[in-house]
């Protein structure tokens, strides 16, 4: 069955990134196992030039019909002042997505164990993955007042919301090592021990996984201190900011991340973490492996084709870990060599 991806280059580095991304995806799938139709739209600073927009309605309208969606990266200084900025283009699409569930896995390879700042022995075999609740908490509860002598924020959630993320969190757990772990602050917080009482329910349903239970401040501790004990962490809109944003530090790059954001029916959105470096755009140096790994997370949580997402990721890591790198990592290949050195690995 023919799988609809649309590709938003966006802005930046993010054509470079997207064209070795797709490359190597069709490199490995050479042999036409699986059907992808890919389909281009502008988005961002780009479609804000073409059409005066940042987010067209054919292009909102492709992403709406999708199957899934690929994101370069978006922004740049030309933009800032818009009447509609890039990012406001972003923030309209995961709206109309209805993108709740922000996934960020994190892993360290050997290659990358020199440019950690933690210790090689803590950071070595770290591989977690944070499931942030994107849509509700503090950042969008009402009430809300500024002052100028008193300020106040409320965190709000609701049943449903806690049961449609921690399925999510259980769901990726069970494609990996079964472990997850939800941080609240149960011992302070309202929304946390409702938090945790809709975690214990849920657990039920996957007999098959663990479930344990650790509040913010341990885990935010934890991430550093003994990385490697992770494997899945579900938590609320707040702290999956900050604990995600933490963890990111653990690579020593942020080339080399990936995210998803999911919402309960329609497409899933696959981009990395960084953002557009219009100071190295053009020059053929931008780290693809970020966005290469967007598609080895679409692949398999979009698509469940964790075979060829397997071999994808390998190729990427075996290409690092033989010294290929780019010069965010000290090394020295182009964005094109590392592409055409992890198509040689797909190839063996």
């Amino acid at each position: 069955m023919v799988k609809k991806i649309v590709v938003l280059a966006g802005d930046g580095i993010g054509s470079e990134i997207m064209e070795s991304a797709l490359t190597i995806l069709k490199a490995a799938n050479r042999n036409d196992e699986y059907d992808f139709q890919f389909s281009a739209h502008a988005f961002g600073g780009s479609a804000i030039d073409l059409t005066g927009q940042p987010l067209p309605d054919e292009t909102l309208q492709a992403c709406q019909q999708a199957d899934a969606i690929l994101l370069g990266a978006i922004g740049g200084k030309k933009w800032e002042h818009a009447v509609q900025t890039p990012e406001a283009g972003l923030l309209a699409l995961r709206k109309a997505l209805n993108l709740y569930a922000n996934i960020r896995p994190v892993k360290v390879s050997d290659a990358l164990l020199d440019y950690s700042p933690i210790k090689r022995e803590i950071v070595q075999g770290t591989d977690l993955v944070v499931v942030r609740e994107l849509t509700s908490g503090i950042y969008f509860g009402q009430p809300r007042e500024l002052a100028d002598d008193f300020a106040y924020d409320t965190n709000r959630y609701h049943e449903k919301e806690i049961r449609r993320i921690m399925h999510q969190a259980f769901q990726i757990a069970r494609s990996r090592r079964k472990q997850v772990l939800s941080v609240d602050k149960a011992n302070v917080l309202a929304t946390s021990k409702l938090w945790r009482k809709i975690a214990n329910e849920i657990a039920k349903e996957y007999p098959d996984c663990t479930l344990q239970h650790q509040y913010v401040d341990s885990a935010a501790m934890k991430i550093i201190q003994q990385p490697t004990s992770f494997d899945v962490i579900v938590t609320e809109n707040l702290f999956g900011d900050i604990l995600s944003d933490e963890a990111s530090v653990l690579p020593g790059t942020l080339g080399v991340l990936p995210s998803a954001s999911h919402s309960e029916n329609g497409p899933s959105l696959y981009e990395p973490i960084h953002g557009s470096a219009p100071d190295i755009a053009g020059k053929n140096i931008a780290n693809p492996v970020s966005m290469i790994l967007s598609v080895v997370l679409m692949l398999r949580q979009s698509f469940g084709y964790y075979d060829l997402a397997d071999k994808i990721e390998q190729a990427c890591f075996a290409t690092m870990e033989s010294g290929v790198l780019t010069p965010d990592l000290n090394g020295t290949a182009t964005t094109s060599a590392f592409t055409q050195a992890v198509i040689a690995k797909l190839e063996r």
